[in-house]
């Protein structure tokens, strides 16, 4: 249950993510590829000061490269999770990419697990899952003409398969790897992907990657150590102790934690709708508790 917890508080963390990066965008024009190689880049800095100053950087070096196959899986994978995510935010909007990649990654595993078990799901998994979907569906309210709607919905796809994959690759490893050194090792090779990328892409299409805006930079730091560092270190934590398909569904708690947010401090107006989806989601989250299993050392 406390890894449960865990995963949910990362999920709420992410859950800042969508309302905070409009903000940085308005202000310095940054693109949100750019604002995610910064903010991987200060995950990166946070996260190697605190292992200096732990005395714990050789270790992590150490460790990294006796399990740098899963930790390159898991760094890899969560890079072209976001990569994706703001490839499909571009071109088909939030609300659909967020629908697509969040609520295919619980199926997936699902699908995934039963075939490796050669077993069906339960239909208390089954029941979990869909009312976690449903409920996300009536959250993400629809919104305006997409550029490229077709390719968003591939892009989306991919994202969701990148973080299903993630978090199935993460799992085996947080046993193997304490805290620290699994964040820091992971969020270090999701950094040699996410930095280039938010540099190398906007260059290329004439926007800018720098800003003179304070505030932009404070919201980014925020980005970079709570919402990349810490709340990959909570999500790792918990997953030591719930299946990777129970975490997925309960990193729903990020749009249900956006809309919220955008209600309380945005001003924005939450429908019926949105009310009985963040219902659906609590109540699938809730379930995860009485019928997940924690998961044997691999």
């Amino acid at each position: 249950m406390r890894g449960l917890v865990l995963v949910c508080a990362a999920g709420v963390l992410w859950g800042t993510i969508g309302p905070a990066i409009p903000v940085v965008h308005d202000a310095s024009g940054l693109s949100p590829m750019t604002i995610g190689g910064y903010r991987a880049f200060v995950a990166v800095a946070v996260l190697v000061i605190a292992a200096a100053a732990m005395r714990r950087l050789r270790e992590c070096l150490r460790l990294g490269l006796r399990h740098w196959r899963r930790v390159t899986a898991v760094g890899v994978s969560t890079a072209l999770f976001q990569l994706f995510f703001f490839v499909a935010v571009l071109w088909t909007g939030v609300s659909v990419t967020t629908v697509v990649c969040l609520g295919f990654a619980p199926v997936l595993l699902l699908i995934a697990g039963s075939v490796r078990r050669r077993r069906r799901p339960s239909v208390g998994q089954f029941l979990t899952i869909t009312v976690a979907v449903a409920g996300l569906l009536l959250v993400s309210s629809p919104g305006g003409e997409a550029p490229h709607p077709v390719l968003g919905v591939f892009a989306a796809l991919a994202s969701g398969t990148a973080y299903a994959f993630s978090a199935e690759a993460a799992a085996p490893l947080s046993l193997r790897l304490d805290t620290l050194t699994m964040t820091t090792t992971t969020t270090s090779v999701a950094a040699m992907v996410l930095v280039p990328a938010g540099l190398i892409v906007p260059l290329a299409s004439g926007d800018g990657v720098w800003t003179t805006d304070i505030g932009s930079w404070a919201l980014i730091g925020y980005l970079g150590a709570v919402t990349m560092a810490l709340a990959y270190a909570l999500l790792f934590t918990g997953l030591r102790t719930t299946p990777s398909g129970a975490a997925v569904v309960a990193t729903l708690l990020e749009p249900v934690t956006a809309v919220v947010i955008a209600v309380v401090f945005l001003g924005e107006r939450l429908t019926v709708a949105g009310v009985v989806g963040v219902v659906l989601i609590m109540a699938a989250i809730g379930s995860l508790g009485r019928h997940s299993k924690e998961p044997a050392p691999q």
